[in-house]
């Protein structure tokens, strides 16, 4: 086609009555179909031309049905992504769009179809005016919104058919040709022929239409869950929980979220919303009432002992099922089932002694739980443990004292509900509560009085006008709102909600009391006194918040600018946030481990394996083979022999395991240390992971034989190769020396005390002790000091020589003054060979190691060469397994602390995360007040 559309463009152009812009309008008219030169018709017009310009026409209407049908069907599945296949599924065939141009041999064909269709048709295709007029009213709407896309797929067949001009066009099948005409069309008039072309026309588009936004809303909701999944994803690298999706709740649950909020903070304007406060006698039947205004038995029962422990926030809504849920637990229990109520009160029950841990008998930590259910009241109840007159012997000292301060603060909250419980069975005069009621809400203004077990008080008492005193008011000093006399049951733990509820009605109609009327019928059963409490609650709270917001408000402008004028140029970041970035900034450094040069780590590693044997190399090596041998070169060589293969198979390789784990630590430090631009306030949580991390890394077992090994097989040799290393060994023995020495002259100043140029110069003066001590040294030194150990002769000799100048000490203490005076002369002389064995590495060569004038040098040497060997495997351990085995347990200690809030607390602490910790809780509590504040005010 394309070859026949270019043949003809050339053919046109070369006409010499055509200007540039005519041709230009010619190929434009020939690819779209639009005439630009309608008001100029061509000269010499040719038959043939105008039956082309017919075709051309023909192909660009059904070009622009497929084209729509190509563009809806090809532009919905291109978008959508691979993972969501099973939508592909449902699509049409689409495959005969692929064949939709016909090629060069089918184009003669096709356009010689079409030239007979017209003669043969003729004006039979003219569209009637009234149909054309309708059909452009409906087309209009299409064919503003398939402009865009129109243009774009006419403009890239153009550029297509431009820019492959030499290449065959692909093989397409004419649709047209091989869809027969129905047998009926003959019959059909032109109108009936338009109609039914336009429904089908528009049943095309509308097919379309409905496919593409269909899939273009199922693309948004794909999107939109892929955007979720990687926030979560991305949360959940980062240690944090998602946010869970926002639903919509109910106003109650929106106003218990406030109050979770301020749980643990009662301070000031916090505590000072309103809520149902449960109080009264112990035994009273608090929780009886709190179980049947939520209507199911969801606590735990005791036989005449204290059951409630700590106090229970229960939010109660409308819901359709009756569940209940803990605030900080996922877990839904169903109340119409009896084991998941058994599994509820388990749960109350090991809640109230977890929080009564280390002696104490009551808690103020708040047990949070939510009960809803078709028909429950709206409102939020605390139920407190009962007001006890005595305390037991199993009960702590502050018992008593702690449960009245736990409800005087609860009640001392201006706009609390105080829903007063007084057992009716037992005598007013022995109630302990009212009088606490009374102090708390003198005026009676926000207090309800519930009488219970009026069962037994009516079949008890010998005077039942009592019961109507007191539910009018008149026996108790304290006032209230409203009074209410309900039963709460047989005293039988097995009965259900509904047996008490039938029970109690039961019994109020039957009641002499009640039934002649000395009573009013509002003032009884617990459903009663469900809605009159609900409706107190409720006339509270929308008089209350408003005020409590402005307060909320007030507080976050305060703490706002007292962080502006105190840290300026700070982020407000709360504790959780701190410590994600401390975590983050110890485990990058972390990671530095690796790019530690191995020259750095040997280096380092040598230097806590000699600080770590040491000591053990002078006093159990060296020493007692110098003092074993006694200046026989044999002996020492064959004790040092022993006694450095001893050191290796029992404590070399542990003690290099030690070394090992202290040069992780002072790297670590080190690393810590360089890093100038942290926060100070990272720091303690960045020690204290550090310290537990290495304190919890374990060497791999098998790294230990490994090392044995090696050192067993480096200490075996005693030949000395180069003269560097000849050197290397005298630096370390002469080092080693001085650094003995000086420890040694060191114990002997603080024996003798101190020097007479000291004593002189510096104004130090010598103790008794001290003095004695240098008489004795100075005897020692007398009798020489080349031996190890003094014979009993010379002990007692040197004693009766101090005897005779007036100094009396006995044999164990000369024995402790001669060690160090020995040692320091040994020392010395060690030293003196040292210097002359640096210069005897030549001779030492020629004798092939025969030389026994530097034995010490050699021992020096063996012990450098397995320490360096000890340092080149260590540093290998640690590149290949234990730097990454330290890094998981640095992950594991601050994944354990972020889930630890005291320890938190603990490490990150100062004016700047607390004011950062009360902004951040102010603002939770401003925006779920303003969001519960919105709500009521739709509600009202």
């Amino acid at each position: 086609m394309s070859r026949i559309l270019n043949h003809r463009v050339r053919a046109s152009l070369k006409k010499p009555s055509w200007s540039p812009i005519d041709k230009r309008a010619v190929a434009f008219s020939i690819y779209t179909g639009r005439s630009l030169l309608l008001h100029k018709p061509a000269p010499n017009h040719i038959p043939r031309r105008k039956y082309g310009m017919l075709v051309a026409r023909a192909v660009r209407g059904m070009l622009k049905i497929r084209y729509l049908i190509l563009g809806g069907a090809v532009g919905g599945g291109m978008t959508l992504n691979k993972k969501y296949a099973e939508w592909k599924d449902g699509l049409p065939d689409m495959g005969w769009l692929n064949e939709l141009l016909p090629d060069n041999d089918q184009w003669d064909k096709f356009t010689t179809t079409l030239i007979s269709a017209k003669d043969k048709i003729g004006d039979q295709l003219q569209i009637d005016p009234r149909l054309r007029d309708a059909g452009l009213a409906r087309a209009a709407e299409l064919r503003e919104w398939l402009a865009q896309r129109y243009e774009d797929a006419v403009a890239a067949a153009a550029v297509n058919n431009t820019t492959n001009e030499m290449e065959p066009a692909p093989k397409i099948v004419n649709n047209l040709q091989s869809k027969p005409a129905p047998a009926t069309a003959s019959s059909r008039s032109p109108g009936e022929e338009a109609a039914a072309y336009e429904k089908r026309i528009h049943s095309l588009q509308e097919e379309v239409l409905s496919l593409q936004a269909r899939y273009q809303r199922e693309l948004q909701r794909l999107e939109q869950e892929n955007r979720e999944l990687r926030q979560q994803n991305m949360l959940l690298r980062q240690g944090r929980q998602p946010p869970t999706k926002k639903m919509k709740r109910s106003l109650i649950d929106m106003y218990s979220a406030v109050l979770d909020e301020l749980a643990g903070w009662e301070a000031g304007e916090a505590g000072r919303l309103p809520r149902v406060v449960v109080v009264g006698d112990q035994s009273a039947g608090k929780t009886s009432v709190l179980e049947m205004i939520a209507q199911a038995r969801i606590f735990p029962r005791g036989a005449g002992e204290m059951c409630t422990r700590a106090p229970v926030k229960v939010t109660l809504s409308e819901g359709p099922y009756h569940v209940a849920q803990f605030r900080d637990s996922s877990r839904e229990f169903d109340l119409n089932k009896e084991s998941d109520l058994a599994d509820l009160r388990k749960e109350v029950e090991m809640r109230m002694r977890n929080s009564v841990r280390g002696g104490r008998t009551v808690s103020t930590e708040v047990i949070a739980m939510s009960v809803r259910g078709p028909g429950l009241p709206r409102m939020v109840l605390v139920d407190l443990p009962g007001v006890i007159s005595t305390q037991t012997v199993d009960m702590a000292a502050d018992t008593r004292e702690a449960i009245k301060q736990m409800t005087k603060q609860y009640m001392d909250n201006p706009n609390a509900i105080i829903l007063c419980i007084q057992d009716g069975s037992v005598d007013a005069e022995r109630s302990n509560v009212t009088d606490l009621v009374a102090s708390c809400d003198p005026q009676g203004k926000r207090t309800i009085f519930v009488l219970t077990k009026v069962d037994l008080a009516e079949e008890n008492l010998a005077n039942p006008n009592r019961i109507r005193r007191i539910l009018e008011g008149k026996l108790f000093p304290m006032k209230a709102l409203g009074y209410y006399a309900v039963v709460t049951g047989r005293s039988r733990k097995d009965d259900s909600i509904q047996s008490i509820r039938e029970y109690e009605e039961r019994f109020f109609r039957s009641s002499k009391l009640f039934k002649e009327g000395l009573v009013s019928a509002a003032q009884v059963t617990t459903r009663n006194l469900a809605m009159g409490v609900a409706d107190c609650f409720w006339r509270m709270v929308r008089d209350s918040v408003e005020q409590q917001a402005d307060a909320f408000k007030a507080m976050r402008f305060n703490l706002e600018t007292e962080w502006k004028n105190t840290f300026p140029r700070q982020r407000e970041l709360d504790r959780d946030e701190l410590f994600e970035r401390a975590r983050a900034e110890l485990l990058d450094q972390s990671a530095e481990l690796s790019a530690v040069p191995a020259a750095a780590w040997e280096q380092r590693l040598h230097n806590a394996l000699w600080a770590s044997t040491a000591e053990r190399i002078f006093s159990g090596i060296y020493l007692p083979s110098a003092a074993q041998a006694h200046d026989d070169v044999d002996k020492f060589n064959t004790a040092v022999d022993i006694k450095l293969r001893e050191w290796a198979e029992s404590e070399l390789a542990r003690q290099s395991i030690e070394a090992g784990r202290e040069a992780l630590r002072e790297e670590f430090a080190e690393l810590l240390a360089r890093s100038t631009e942290t926060d100070p306030v990272y720091e303690p949580v960045k020690k204290a992971a550090v310290e537990e991390a290495l304190s919890r890394h374990q060497w791999e077992e098998r790294a230990q034989d490994v090392l044995r090994v090696l050192q067993v097989n480096a200490l075996q040799d005693r030949c000395v190769r180069s003269r560097a290393e000849w050197d290397a060994a005298v630096a370390l023995m002469d080092t080693a020396l001085r650094e003995r020495l000086q420890a040694v002259e060191n114990d002997l100043k603080t024996l003798t005390g101190p020097s007479f140029r000291d004593r002189w110069l510096r104004w130090q003066y010598t103790s008794e002790e001290q003095s004695r001590r240098a008489e004795v040294r100075a005897e020692l030194e007398k009798l020489g000091t080349n031996r190890p150990a003094l014979s009993y002769d010379e002990i007692v000799a040197v004693r009766d020589n101090l005897r005779r100048r007036g100094v009396e000490v006995d044999n164990e203490y000369i024995r402790e003054t001669w060690r160090p005076v020995y040692l320091r002369n040994f020392l010395q002389r060690a030293q003196a060979r040292a210097r002359d064995c640096k210069k005897s590495y030549y001779l030492y060569s020629q004798q092939n190691g025969q030389e026994k004038e530097c034995c010490e040098v050699v021992m020096f040497w063996r012990v450098q060469a397995a320490l360096r060997t000890t340092a080149n495997a260590l540093r290998q351990q640690i590149a290949n397994r234990e730097a990454a085995r330290l890094d998981r347990d640095l992950r594991e200690v601050l994944d354990e602390m972020s889930a630890d809030p005291e320890l938190k607390k603990k490490l990150l602490s100062g004016r700047r995360v607390e004011l950062a910790e009360e902004l951040k809780r102010v603002r939770q509590v401003q925006e779920k007040l303003e969001e519960f504040i919105e709500a009521l005010n739709k509600e009202k």
